[in-house]
């Protein structure tokens, strides 16, 4: 079972500190920390939104319209949360 665990639990991680990142950037976006007329936050910054859009589309079509807050990236961030540290290790020890 570690053969399965261990990859899964790595992917869950990476994709953990991927949308850390991607939600903490826009919050200094949003406090204007971070201008997105630099290029190189620019390109972080759509490279995370590419990346990480395909996971938050579906959860923002079940999700009821909230226009000014997002709560696909809370939903997502919970549901990884909640695979990796209690889901996961039920369903595999």
């Amino acid at each position: 079972m570690m053969a399965i665990y261990g990859p899964l639990r790595l992917i869950l991680d990476i994709a953990f500190f991927i949308m850390l990142i991607h939600i903490i950037m826009s919050w200094l976006i949003s406090f204007q920390v971070l201008n997105l007329g630099q290029q190189f936050v620019a390109q972080i910054w759509y490279g995370l939104n590419r990346l990480l859009e395909p996971i938050y589309t579906p959860i923002r079509n079940f999700l009821p319209d909230t226009r000014p807050l997002d709560l696909a990236p809370l939903v997502a961030f919970i549901i990884i949360i909640s695979l990796r540290d209690y889901i996961l290790p039920t369903l595999l020890f």
